[in-house]
């Protein structure tokens, strides 16, 4: 029954479901204010939480790797002593140990210096203690 009173025609049907398609689209999408700032705010909290223990485990690495190069400064140190018959108490440089005793000269982590002190005492860093015995 084509133009028959009261009845819509076909494209006018068309064009009104595209446009609440269209309205039901817009309508749904995005987030609440509230919903944003919830989620800010945990991630805040899980950041303050985070940085200070990756400062933390960044300190204790220094210092592990700083002691590690005390007891391979150390180590070389001995090796020097006996191989040169330098009793306790003998001067010994850095020089004397690279590159025979030690591969090349250690660098503090923290950027300390390291001092290898005469025959018979433990290195020293600028920054970190000596290795315990």
């Amino acid at each position: 029954m084509e133009g028959a009173v009261g009845t819509i025609p076909k494209i006018d049907c068309e064009r009104e479901v595209r446009k609440m398609k269209i309205n039901k689209m817009l309508s749904k999408g995005g987030f609440t204010l509230v919903e944003i700032m919830i989620v800010v705010a945990i991630i805040g909290l899980l950041a303050a939480i985070a940085v200070p223990n990756f400062v933390q485990a960044r300190t204790t690495a220094q210092t592990n790797a700083c002691l590690a190069n005390l007891k391979q400064i150390d180590g070389a140190k001995t090796l020097y002593a006996l191989d040169n018959a330098i009793a306790s108490g003998g001067a010994c440089a850095m020089g004397n140990l690279v590159p025979t005793y030690v591969k090349s000269t250690p660098s503090c982590p923290a950027g300390g210096v390291y001092v290898p002190q005469v025959i018979g005492t433990d290195p020293t860093c600028t920054l970190h203690a000596p290795p315990a015995a």
